[in-house]
């Protein structure tokens, strides 16, 4: 049974400018000393929404209180998109080097300029267009990201242009195969296996459904091709294990987990059922928010932890 975090998010919700002028807000938890590296997670908003109000809707903050680990927030600002969405689906915010993915990642780098940060211990994780942001900052910088969280997103360039976006929002993106290839293509020479655990609700009539399955098997694929430079099924998307839970007086919801040829689970796909665009558990007081789901928010943490970079 998930509970909602019990520790009040007593530590410090800090404003601060990244090196080319993006805004982010960074949760300090009260028992970081600096004398010790913490992990760090980085929360992807989605569209029309801000780092407060995506904050106080994943309550990723007292999470982070708990097990001791910063979170930051990048702000998307209206000026880059008039729904403040992350452009997932312009081709020059899908690569390393260059665009939105370079921007998110020089925001870890300041992070990790002026805070102890564990290295091996940096996530990244968002909703809807952060969540599609989440799944090519994992193609684009490997090295950085030790795993993502994908929450009602999309697979790999599903589009990239606007008219694409909004078809592939509604039907699904290019056959994920392909798209798990394009990743793996883009990872370069520093490919390796991207733990990834996905959240999406059945009843998305925003980004469909379908798009979390393909999610799912879009980064099958690049991890396959990534475990060993072949494509030969040592990571595939067919699940080990498939679990039927449900939220006391909540929702009920499936999770399918997805192993390595080694035995040790690599992805994760979480399906709550009947719930539609919103972060599944977390508060009211944000924006797309469903209180009846299971803790995204502590499922994704959860994941993390045990997916450390090697």
């Amino acid at each position: 049974m998930m509970m909602a975090p019990s520790t009040h998010a007593a530590g410090q919700f800090l404003r601060y400018t990244a090196d080319d002028g993006r805004i982010y807000k960074l949760y300090v938890p009260s028992g970081y000393t600096g004398s010790a590296p913490f992990p760090l997670v980085v929360m992807l908003h989605g569209c029309t929404q801000d780092p407060d109000g995506f904050a106080a809707g994943t309550e990723m903050n007292s999470y982070a209180e708990q097990y001791h680990f910063l979170v930051a927030y990048p702000e998307q600002p209206a000026s880059a998109n008039s729904n403040k969405c992350w452009n997932w689906f312009d081709s020059r915010h899908q690569f390393r080097g260059t665009g939105e993915p370079a921007s998110i990642a020089g925001i870890v780098n300041k992070v990790k300029r002026d805070y102890a940060v564990d290295d091996r211990r940096i996530y990244v994780a968002g909703l809807s267009a952060g969540a599609a942001m989440s799944v090519i900052l994992g193609a684009a910088y490997p090295d950085v990201f030790a795993a993502i969280g994908v929450h009602s997103g999309l697979e790999y360039q599903a589009a990239t242009d606007t008219n694409a976006a909004w078809m592939a929002m509604l039907y699904g993106g290019p056959d994920p195969v392909q798209q798990g290839t394009k990743a793996y293509q883009a990872m370069g020479g520093l490919a390796r296996v991207v733990p990834t655990i996905v959240v999406h609700g059945t009843a998305d009539y925003t980004v469909y459904s379908i798009n979390g399955h393909q999610v799912l098997s879009q980064w099958a694929q690049t991890n396959d091709w990534a475990m060993d430079g072949l494509d030969n099924n040592d990571v595939d998307d067919q699940a080990e294990l498939i679990e039927y839970k449900s939220v006391p007086g909540g929702k009920a919801y499936t999770e399918y987990s997805y192993r390595y040829r080694t035995g040790n689970v690599v992805m994760k796909k979480v399906m709550v059922n009947g719930m539609g665009h919103a972060w599944s558990g977390g508060s009211y007081a944000g924006t797309y928010t469903d209180p009846q789901g299971p803790e995204a928010s502590l499922m994704i943490w959860q994941f993390f932890a045990s997916h450390p970079k090697p």
